[in-house]
């Protein structure tokens, strides 16, 4: 009876822990002060005041950077537009008196994940709510029959340089109803469907690498 209520409210734990896990993932585009930061493919608009010539309407690049005719290049990703005018509002007074501008976000980078690999319909999925990886491979069109879906790659992005490697079972899951061992997913997250079992995983890997090889096998 003991074990039982422990192994009851070990699960308890996990599940919460997921939860929380993924609500944390819905808020990752957002700072402390719950205002949203910029993400690569963002659009952006910027209107001055007085000199309407040098007004942009500009995309974040994938390295997080803008191009502007006042002020250059400068990095923007995980800035506020609060932040964003205020540091280009500083650059601008080098050239320009007395300078007004505002900015606005006109398009956002919708949060999403990406299924590759051996999966029906391979491509990108629309982040609206919790989502595991089991639902991911199954709105994918789910397994083809060439698939290895004893094993599934996560790939999920730990910094500007280096993603980290997560590996399930997707049979003993799908067997054991094991669900609490199926993953949370994160915006960003890569997931990848073998054809072949990998006896050999490294944990850690280099982002460009990973986003290179999806580019790659995706339609």
């Amino acid at each position: 009876m003991f074990l039982r209520q422990v192994t009851i409210l070990t699960l308890l734990m996990m599940t919460l822990g997921s939860m929380v896990q993924a609500q944390r993932s819905t808020l990752g585009q957002y700072g402390q002060d719950g205002r949203y930061s910029l993400n690569p493919g963002d659009v952006i608009e910027i209107q001055y005041r007085y000199t309407p010539e040098f007004n942009q309407t500009v995309t974040v690049q994938p390295d997080g950077f803008v191009s502007l005719v006042i002020g250059g290049e400068f990095k923007v990703s995980g800035r506020t537009l609060e932040e964003v005018r205020k540091l280009l509002l500083a650059r601008a007074q080098t050239s320009l008196e007395s300078p007004e501008l505002t900015i606005a976000l006109k398009e956002f980078q919708k949060p999403y994940v990406v299924v590759a690999g051996e999966v029906l319909q391979p491509g990108k999925l629309e982040l609206r709510e919790k989502l595991t990886a089991l639902q991911a491979v199954l709105l994918a069109g789910g397994f083809k029959d060439s698939a290895k879906s004893s094993q599934l790659l996560i790939f999920r992005k730990l910094n500007a340089q280096t993603a980290e490697v997560k590996a399930l079972n997707f049979k003993s899951v799908t067997k054991t109803g094991d669900l609490e061992k199926d993953l949370i997913l994160q915006s960003g997250d890569m997931i990848l469907v073998p054809r072949n079992r990998l006896s050999k995983v490294e944990r850690y890997v280099r982002l460009a690498s990973v986003a290179a090889f999806f580019n790659s096998v995706l339609p």
